[in-house]
This record gives C-alpha cells, sequence and structure tokens, in this order.
C-alpha cells in the first residue's frame, strides 16, 4: 500500500510547472483575442464616431442601407439628406456608413477677395 500512494502522490502533484501551463494558455489566449478583435473594433467604432461627429452641409455620403445622398442639414442626433431633387430624408447620424465626398469650406481669404471685387 505504501508503493502506491507514492506513485499516486507523484502522479496527482506532477510538479509545480505542471499546474501554471493552464492558467499561461488561457493568458495567453485571452492575450490574443484582445489585440486580434477587441482592438481593431474599438479603433474602428471610434473612427466612424470622428467621420459621424464631421458630417457637414454639401457631404456626399452612404447610409447603411446603401443609399447615396447629399447633406442638406445637421442636428445633434439627425442628418438631413437629399436623394433626389427636391426628395429630403431624415436619418441618424450613427446611420451613416461612410462620407463619398467631402466638400471644403471656402477659405476665408477667398471670401474676403470675391467681396472686395464686387466692391470695386
Amino acid at each position: 500500500m505504501g508503493r502506491s500512494t507514492t506513485v499516486q502522490n507523484l502522479a496527482a502533484g506532477g510538479g509545480g510547472a505542471g499546474g501554471l501551463t493552464p492558467i499561461l494558455m488561457i493568458a495567453l489566449l485571452f492575450g490574443v483575442m484582445y489585440f486580434m478583435m477587441i482592438r481593431p473594433q474599438q479603433k474602428r467604432r471610434r473612427e466612424a464616431e470622428q467621420m459621424q461627429s464631421a458630417l457637414g452641409v454639401g457631404d456626399e455620403v452612404v447610409t447603411i442601407g446603401g443609399l447615396y445622398g447629399t447633406v442638406t442639414g445637421v442636428e445633434d442626433e439627425t442628418v438631413l439628406i437629399e436623394v433626389a431633387p427636391g426628395v429630403q430624408t431624415r436619418y441618424a447620424r450613427p446611420a451613416i456608413a461612410r462620407v463619398v465626398k467631402r466638400v471644403e469650406a471656402p477659405e476665408a481669404e477667398t471670401i474676403s477677395e470675391e467681396a472686395e471685387s464686387v466692391k470695386e
């Protein structure tokens, strides 16, 4: 009996490193999942929020449903989009998937030069 209990104790203990390996594997798995799945998704979400907050009148956009249109009005939570001449629809900001063409605001110098040329 003495010998069988010694063999069982050795088999059950298996050394100190045997108990640490599964914990390290689980930690490694969580680390890989964080860097491969969670971080990139957080980055895409931040970029989408930044794009949606930067929407301006005149930008050509695509909605998540695939509808193309031009932004004609911007409010806090909604965007007014013209999808055809005289046809405007209201969408929530998160429904805008991407900006196709961004309209740049005219520079202040150009406007003042045009105003001076009109006065003359």
